[in-house]
């Protein structure tokens, strides 16, 4: 049976920020779903510990305000969310997550910072990540407009409920995969662990194509510094991730 077929667990998270070093998670969802099983759903609010800027808040909904009232603290959290991952991972589900970098990264940052064991020094490379995101730009390099996932989801013809709430986020991204895998062969057609393998060289390709585009854009060679290749997870470096 085709990996797309089976069950499939969406992992999203939305935060105070984009700074994978310094901003933390606010709300996060772990869904499982697929695999003609019912679905199941966990998610989480966190009281991050510092302001949530305004700018995060309009994407998200979550105030500072809400999150200290009605958010577990962070590190229980991060706790809870990383057991649910590894339990999934360990299961043999690859997790969905789009930009999935990015979301995996705040993570690993997160339990560094809180002392949680990071969920790559559990789960080793038992890990298989399915990123839309960066099928999409591989299979569709030259297609103008953006690549969000409200932009991924009118592409796919995906319904998208409540987005920028990490739930509906987590399933929208599943949707999307499965008409990707369903769609294109070198995807749907491929082992979960060639595929895996395949998107970490994929994304290397990727950056290194931003980067060179920044280079050769007046304004911009400045941002070719700041690309990184790395993917699903850039790595800690020493002391990284304790802010």
């Amino acid at each position: 049976m085709s990996w797309y077929l089976g069950r499939m667990c969406g992992f999203d998270l939305e935060t105070t920020g984009i700074d994978v070093e310094a901003d933390r998670i606010v709300t996060a969802c772990v869904v499982q779903c697929g695999g003609g099983a019912p679905v199941q759903s966990a998610s989480w609010l966190a009281d991050p510990g510092i302001e949530i800027p305004e700018s995060a808040a309009k994407v998200h909904g979550i105030t500072t305000a809400q999150a200290r009232a009605e958010g577990r603290p962070a590190a229980e959290v991060v706790e809870q969310l990383v057991v649910a991952l590894a339990e999934v991972v360990l299961a043999g589900t690859p997790l969905v997550a789009m930009n999935a970098s990015f979301d995996l990264t705040i993570l690993d940052r997160e339990a560094r910072r809180h002392g949680v064991q990071p969920l790559v020094d559990i789960v080793g490379a038992d890990l298989r990540v399915v990123d839309p995101r960066l099928l999409d730009k591989q299979v569709d390099r030259f297609r103008r407009g953006g690549r969000k996932l409200e932009d991924l989801c009118r592409t796919y013809r995906v319904k998208l409920d409540g987005a920028h709430s990490a739930d509906a986020d987590a399933i929208a991204a599943c949707r999307v995969v499965w008409r990707l895998a369903q769609r294109y062969a070198e995807i749907g057609g491929s082992g979960l662990d060639a595929l895996h393998e395949a998107q970490i060289g994929w994304a290397r390709e990727q950056a290194e194509s931003l980067a060179d585009y920044f280079r050769k854009t007046p304004g911009k060679e400045h941002q070719a510094a700041t690309v990184r290749t790395e993917w699903p997870l850039i790595p800690a470096q020493r002391n990284g991730g304790q802010s």
